[in-house]
């Protein structure tokens, strides 16, 4: 798809903002690994990620660490990859969306192609024709011709294909020979392979009908291998085992290895046949390889059990060797002041984070999540004004048009000082938005008229004087960036540290949407939000209920400010008409200078919602919040202190 056609989509839909918190350099899986190819030639194998990310790990058991790079650019889960051209080039398809082809070599994204309308799941490749097919929820196949795609750039990427439609149901799974003559496709309708009853089904494709049934797990069968010879069948899924089975003879039955969590894939090592190892990724993030060796010697043997319901001893107890895989945040927690949030992993490690500078704040260890939660809680209101989601097991924040403004709060509670020690109002999504495209130089203001612009830039001065960012914080450079249709399709992806390059900024200019174009390049900060209430005597004052006013503050108004304006507005208007005319003219409060105001009327007055005396620090969104706790406009009583 040409970039011209993004513009049009970004102007047409909702464009949200998202970006996620992350280390630079996320070395382990973090979530489920969908899928796997072996480079047996170069030693290497590719894990694709539920964590968006596609790794690349050597095999080679005498190096102390296996990994190589990763490939980033999926917003969402990675669920399947093929290697083709005899290595060069990796196909991945992801719930984003998209089918990307990459340099498998160097690791980088050559192209994008977007095609699909849903979740792409499945793919198949031809080697003999170099043919790659697509397919997932949107029930579309694809066929590509991969010397095409490899030829295409990051910005030509518009290209042909063929597709074939006619299923009725989402796609999961596809298979194709290497003649690229035929395509299986797997869907709800009824999976040609492995199935959820647990069997495993050989398809004559003349005959379209199935030609023998293998009952060999209990319950479904997610991942299924063939040998070369088409002689047996490796088979894993929901039970967390995994068997061969011998096809001409299924009472020949062995069970390799069980896994720790239920199977997602298996890669069988073709470099000889009988294959010397299977590699296996689960619903966990460490991958293991199991090696094969003896498996005929155990077939020949005769010591088999072909009841698959009894326990049998496996072929294998430990795997031949590990790559780790990392935690993922199974659970979170936004904390009261919208800024931070408490995680806890499948580790059960609980951390502490910071949504504003995009980072971990603390690693709190294996502690409580819930008394974390109340140990941490404060006493104080600030809206919703971003999204937090947890599919990749990371956070991934995301900032949408219609409340990412809702939030302000003062600079000294959230812990920022002015160079001029006022306590300024900050927008915390405005902030943030400043920050994740503070090298985009279209956000670069020059705050010098014209004039003086001209003799610094002579004096080569200028850069010094340009205001990047909000002055206030920062996020890491290595933070991904993403803006996407409400819904899902992503537009753009890039670190926030490179939206000063060339390319991006091109990208960015058809992409950022208006409302954060306001803000970052405009800066036009988001207007106060107003909240309206009552002011009534309370009851117990004995004071006559006035006619009511309907008044409106801004919603960050303390409580404190309300109890000046009834001392000076109120309380001391009923004063003034009970003073006599000896006063010499002068009018009680003239001299009081605005300092004192503020002590008498905390000495003097106590204002009430509900019946419960406010703390003066409050602010009304706060007692709105917690106290008033009902429908309709906040009303508040005042009443004097009695002396």
């Amino acid at each position: 798809m040409a970039a011209h056609h993004r513009q049009n989509t970004a102007g047409r839909r909702k464009v949200q903002v998202s970006y996620v918190i992350r280390d630079e350099v996320e070395k382990y899986n973090r979530n489920g690994v969908n899928a796997l190819q072996l480079d047996p030639a170069l030693n290497r194998l590719f894990t694709a990620g539920r964590d968006s990310i596609i790794r690349i790990w050597s095999v080679n058991q005498h190096k102390q660490d296996p990994y190589i790079a990763s490939m980033e650019h999926h917003t969402d889960w990675v669920n399947d990859i093929v290697l083709c051209c005899n290595g060069k080039t990796l196909i991945s398809a992801s719930s984003d969306t998209t089918v990307k082809v990459w340099n498998a070599h160097k690791g980088f994204c050559m192209s994008t192609l977007r095609t699909h309308k849903d979740y792409v799941k499945a793919l198949a490749y031809a080697k003999d024709k170099e043919l790659v097919a697509s397919a997932g929820l949107d029930r579309q196949i694809f066929l590509w011709d991969v010397n095409t795609l490899t030829a295409l750039t990051a910005s030509n990427n518009t290209v042909t294909t063929s597709s074939l439609s006619g299923n009725k149901d989402s796609i999961y799974s596809l298979a194709m020979n290497q003649l690229g003559t035929i395509i299986v496709s797997g869907s709800t309708e009824k999976c040609l392979s492995g199935s959820s009853d647990g069997t495993i089904r050989l398809w004559s494709l003349g005959q379209q009908r199935c030609i023998a049934t293998y009952r060999v797990h209990d319950e479904g069968v997610w991942a299924l291998q063939v040998n070369d010879a088409f002689t047996h069948v490796y088979s894993g899924g929901r039970d967390r085992k995994i068997y061969c089975t011998d096809l001409r003879n299924p009472d020949i039955r062995v069970l390799i290895c069980e896994e720790k969590a239920p199977v997602l894939k298996m890669e069988l090592d073709r470099s000889a046949d009988p294959p010397p190892a299977i590699w296996v990724a689960t619903t966990k993030s460490t991958v293991n390889k199991w090696t094969l060796k003896g498996i005929h010697n155990f077939r020949a043997s005769g010591d088999y059990d072909n009841d698959c319901t009894n326990p049998i001893t496996p072929l294998c107890t430990q795997p031949d060797q590990v790559i780790k895989g990392g935690a993922s945040i199974i659970q979170c927690h936004i904390l009261n002041d919208k800024r931070h949030i408490l995680t806890k992993d499948t580790n059960n490690n609980v951390a502490y984070w910071d949504v504003l500078k995009a980072c971990k704040v603390e690693d709190l260890g294996k502690v409580d999540f819930e008394d974390e939660i109340k140990k941490r809680f404060k006493m104080v209101y600030v809206p919703n004004w971003f999204s937090v989601d947890l599919k990749t097991g990371m956070l991934t924040i995301t900032l949408d048009e219609s409340d990412c403004f809702a939030a302000w709060v003062s600079a000294k509670d959230a812990g920022f000082s002015s160079p001029d020690g006022s306590d300024p109002k900050l927008n915390l999504g405005g902030l943030l938005l400043q920050a994740l495209l503070e090298y985009w130089p279209r956000t670069h203001v020059n705050p010098m008229d014209e004039e003086e612009n001209e003799v610094n830039h002579v004096n080569g001065e200028q850069e010094n004087r340009v205001q990047k960012g909000n002055g206030y914080f920062q996020v890491p450079p290595h933070t991904p960036v993403i803006f996407g249709e409400a819904g899902g399709r992503t537009l753009f992806r890039l670190l926030c540290r490179d939206s000063g390059g060339e390319t991006e900024s091109m990208l960015l200019n058809e992409t950022v949407p208006q409302w954060v174009i306001d803000i970052t390049v405009d800066k036009n900060m988001p207007k106060f939000n107003k909240i309206p209430f009552y002011l009534q005597p309370h009851a117990s004052s004995g004071a006559k209920t006035l006619k009511k006013d309907r008044l409106s503050a801004s919603d960050m108004l303390q409580v404190r400010k309300v109890m000046e304006h009834v001392y000076e507005k109120i309380i001391n208007l009923d004063n003034e008409s009970q003073t006599t005319s000896s006063s010499n003219n002068e009018k009680p409060g003239e001299q009081e200078k605005e300092e004192d105001i503020a002590v008498l009327a905390e000495e003097k007055i106590e204002l009430l919602c509900q019946d419960q005396v406010l703390d003066p620090n409050m602010d009304l969104r706060t007692v709105k919040h917690f106290i008033w706790k009902s429908g309709g406009d906040l009303t508040l009583h005042y009443r004097q202190k009695s002396t």
